[in-house]
């Protein structure tokens, strides 16, 4: 419509501006608004189509980005009383590249303190609650994207993942989250160009939606020494394709993790919508045998570098989990990081050597569904007690030591009315391949034009 002329960008900056006014102070989404600024930058835009400009892919969309993310005169706190006041000076480069795709910065979304857990709330802002039933955790860490998305306080959004964190939020929110190959969103700056845990990606309320943005953040920068070389627009390409005949292994567990019924239930029927645009399913997987202590170590290893050198008194202000989190990276030894990059890199060969055979593997994204939002982390998952604060999410981290890409598509329903996602893990770098059958999953369900609370029908 804004391409057509039908409606201005300043025009749509009003309606979401409208949107967050009514849906955001009872969900606590976007914990940072800078409505002017936003409203000269739209101005700046419907100028530039006046003039007859070539006009970007996100032309007059808005877009609040995830509070990890630095945003040049926008204030940035990663959810830590630490940075409650920091104004960055310079945008990180996916700011910059999503505003030159013609996007319109809108403020921040919330995230739990530094990123670290699957469930947001942080003592700067708050807890940031699920739409589909506010007592319920959004999950994170980047829930106020999937929160805003889900409402239609935001028509893209973008995200990070580390354990499963643009997964886990798409998953409980009924939006769709995808976490890339390491290296096709570049992450500058950063103090460590070679960390492949965490990666940036895009989450979108529908497949097509989340590829276009992908396009416009995706592409290579020769600062980053993990960069892959396909370009942005590749993403853009048109999704369709015929899956009849394509193997694909459905992995109910992992080999054995602990899945709350009602996940599994909703897996269980979402299959049929893999049988109707004509896979081969085949209930098959792998041996997950040390991914989690590879995960683990890694984890602690890059947490422990983050923090290690943080001022003096900084330390002590950081939550529990993250002080954990440190201390056990502090406490690793050199043969302990080999271990976990061995235990890693045999993973790796054993799915490569399975996905010869099936082009895609089917897991669950979380083993639970949306637990109470005053709850940090389940403390069990069907009887079975989970040690750490992020034992819950091996569903999706043991996918994230692979480095196989992995999307969040919806895929069903509790009895309760709470969604469950589906994750699609694709061959190696194949991140349009995954998009492709996230698409044509999506056409044969629709569930995501299923929308929560009042006004639900309200596009």
């Amino acid at each position: 419509m804004v391409r057509r002329q039908e409606l201005s960008a300043r025009e749509l900056l009003t309606a979401h501006l409208a949107r967050i006014e009514a849906r955001n102070p009872a969900l606590n989404a976007i914990i940072t608004l800078v409505p002017e600024r936003a409203m000269a930058w739209a101005k700046e835009a419907d100028d530039r189509q006046a003039r007859g400009e070539p006009l970007g892919p996100l032309h007059g969309l808005p877009i609040a980005h995830k509070d990890l993310v630095m945003t040049a005169g926008i204030r940035s706190t990663s959810g830590s009383p630490l940075l409650a006041n920091h104004v960055p000076e310079h945008d990180d480069l996916i700011v910059t590249r999503l505003r030159a795709a013609g996007a319109i910065s809108i403020g921040k979304t919330n995230v739990p303190e530094f990123g670290a857990g699957s469930q947001t709330f942080n003592p700067v802002f708050g807890v940031t609650r699920n739409p589909w039933d506010p007592s319920k955790t959004c999950g994170g860490s980047s829930g106020g994207a999937a929160v805003a998305l889900a409402t239609g306080m935001l028509p893209i959004a973008d995200g990070s993942d580390m354990g499963g964190s643009l997964r886990n939020p798409a998953n409980f929110c009924n939006v769709v989250g995808f976490r890339p190959s390491p290296g096709r969103v570049p992450q500058i700056p950063t103090p460590m160009g070679w960390e492949s845990l965490s990666v940036l990606g895009p989450m979108g309320r529908n497949v097509e939606d989340t590829a276009l943005l992908f396009s416009a953040m995706a592409g290579p920068d020769p600062r980053s020494p993990l960069s892959l070389d396909t370009p942005g627009p590749r993403f853009a390409e048109p999704l369709e394709r015929d899956f009849k005949g394509t193997r694909i292994a459905f992995d109910p567990n992992l080999g054995g993790l602990p899945i709350d019924s009602r996940v599994a239930d909703a897996l269980e029927a979402g299959l049929a919508g893999f049988s109707q645009i004509g896979c081969r399913i085949e209930r098959a997987g792998i041996d997950w045998q040390g991914a989690d202590e590879a995960f683990q170590t890694l984890r602690a290893w890059t947490f422990a570098s983050s923090f290690a050198e943080a001022p003096d008194g900084a330390f002590g202000a950081l939550k529990d989990t993250i002080q954990w989190n440190v201390t056990k990276g502090l406490a690793l030894r050199g043969d302990d990081v080999s271990r976990a990059e061995r235990l890693r890199t045999a993973l790796f060969q054993r799915l490569h050597a399975f996905m010869r055979e099936h082009e895609f593997l089917i897991l669950p994204v979380n083993q639970v569904p949306p637990f109470d939002a005053d709850v940090p982390y389940p403390e069990e998952i069907a009887g079975v007690e989970m040690a750490t604060y992020i034992d819950w999410m091996k569903s999706a981290y043991y996918v994230t030591v692979t480095g196989h890409p992995a999307i969040s598509v919806p895929c069903g329903f509790t009895p309760e009315g709470l969604p469950v996602g589906v994750q699609i893990v694709g061959r190696q770098r194949d991140d349009f391949g995954v998009l492709q059958l996230a698409y044509a999953y999506q056409q044969s369900t629709r569930l995501c034009d299923r929308r929560p609370g009042p006004n639900s029908d309200d596009r």
